[in-house]
């Protein structure tokens, strides 16, 4: 019976990618945003600025804020890397979410697991660089290799997950090789995974099953509830599995984002902490937007590690501010092994 070894959570973001100055560059399109979701309401940026401007934001935007909380991520980073290749586990399963990366207007499932032998990443081209918001090529490199790569699947767990999902009454869609579409921004596997396979795996990739939620674009988004319980049938596919191999699972994105809600975050690592299956099912579909929506890949893998015996701790957790207005990306990092 293949065995659950490690489980991670852990924030992906571009802030994570690059340095401290090149955080800024994301300010204009905070500021061009006409809707921040922010607490169950909307802002505009001006707005957001005046609702925030006790908490001190424009300080814990500064440059030495900036610098410090960059080195406490990378060190975070580094430590998840270092459990990685000590605890060594012979397969992933990891949970993340699509930007239009993968997937486009024209089809955009609820969700999707991968169970092809193979998939790729590879460096955008000029033309794609071309297509990209200020910031995002910039982060390139966190989650991209310098050259066309390929990885390996691991299609019996990505099949068996698939016929428990269908057991179940989960209706996934199922992958076995990535699409490639013309005149896109982007190709390959997507950040979400290609940061893990960069940063916690460091390139030395193991087989592995991509689980790919509509966590951004509605109609289709997955509420928590749905997401935790997607998890727990993970768990009881991977108990099924007639296999002597581990397992690591590994929630990718988050925390809150575009706007920093630490509350949200706070009560969030709380949850995780004590096995709290309520608190992450029971919140507001509303704080699940944009950015922030994110959680979900964190509910999901939540679903698959409260029914193990495996225990840890927050790494960090580290709220990234570009802006007086609070837009940023807050990083979490917690481990259980």
């Amino acid at each position: 019976m293949a065995k659950i070894t490690l489980g991670m959570w852990t924030s992906h973001g571009p802030t994570l990618s690059t340095t401290p100055q090149e955080w800024l560059m994301r300010v204009k399109a905070d500021q061009n945003r006409p809707s921040h979701p922010f607490r169950l309401k909307n802002y505009s940026f001006d707005e957001l600025k005046d609702l925030r401007k006790s908490e001190n934001l424009a300080e814990q935007a500064s440059l030495d804020q900036r610098t410090i909380r960059h080195g406490r991520c990378m060190t975070a980073i580094s430590k998840m890397a270092d459990i990685w290749n000590d605890v060594k586990p012979d397969v992933a399963i990891i949970m993340g979410n699509d930007q239009k990366e993968i997937f486009n207007d024209e089809m955009i499932p609820a969700f999707t697991v991968f169970s092809g032998d193979t998939l790729y990443n590879e460096p955008a081209s000029a033309e794609q660089i071309s297509m990209m918001a200020p910031g995002i090529h910039e982060a390139e490199d966190g989650h991209n290799p310098s050259e066309y790569t390929e990885y390996p699947g691991q299609p019996e767990l990505g099949r068996l997950i698939i016929e428990q999902a269908t057991k179940e009454g989960f209706d996934v869609a199922q992958m076995t090789k990535l699409p490639k579409h013309e005149k896109h921004w982007s190709s390959g596997v997507g950040h979400a995974f290609g940061y893990i396979y960069r940063q916690v795996m460091r390139d030395k990739v193991v087989p592995n099953v991509p689980i790919i939620a509509n966590t951004f674009f509605p109609p289709n988004q997955p509420t928590a509830k749905r997401c935790f319980e997607f998890g727990r049938m993970v768990g009881r596919a991977i108990k099924g599995w007639d296999s002597d191999l581990t397992v690591a699972i590994i929630g990718s994105g988050g925390m809150s984002h575009f706007v920093i809600d630490e509350d949200l975050d706070n009560l969030f690592m709380k949850a995780l902490e004590s096995r709290n299956a309520d608190i992450l099912t029971n919140l507001d579909e509303g704080y699940f937007q944009t950015g922030t929506s994110e959680l979900k890949n964190w509910i999901s893998a939540a679903g698959v590690m409260f029914e193990t015996s495996l225990q840890g701790e927050m790494i960090d957790y580290v709220p990234c501010y570009r802006s007086e207005a609070g837009t940023g990306t807050a990083n979490g990092f917690v481990c259980w092994r």
